[in-house]
């Protein structure tokens, strides 16, 4: 195996971003048959499908190489 598929589930409350990692799937396929499973559990089924994202890393390879700011940084004018 080279490369996983996080599943995660972000939706906005207010000025922050909720997100909820779901799980890491060895396929895209099994990734995708869990969104099937849980977009009408409760919480899951108050938002759009959309919600769900499906991403693709590699193993061993850094997946962010760039440097951060922080929200203050930001939001300063």
């Amino acid at each position: 195996m080279e490369e996983v598929y996080i599943l995660q589930h972000s939706y906005d409350i207010g000025d922050f971003e909720e997100t909820k990692i779901i799980g890491i799937y060895s396929t895209i396929a099994k990734a995708e048959e869990t969104i099937e499973k849980f977009k009408n559990k409760k919480g899951f089924n108050n938002h759009p499908i959309e919600c769900f994202s499906i991403d693709k890393y590699k193993l061993d390879k850094d997946n962010w190489i760039d440097g951060f700011i922080s929200w203050e940084e930001a939001n300063e004018d």
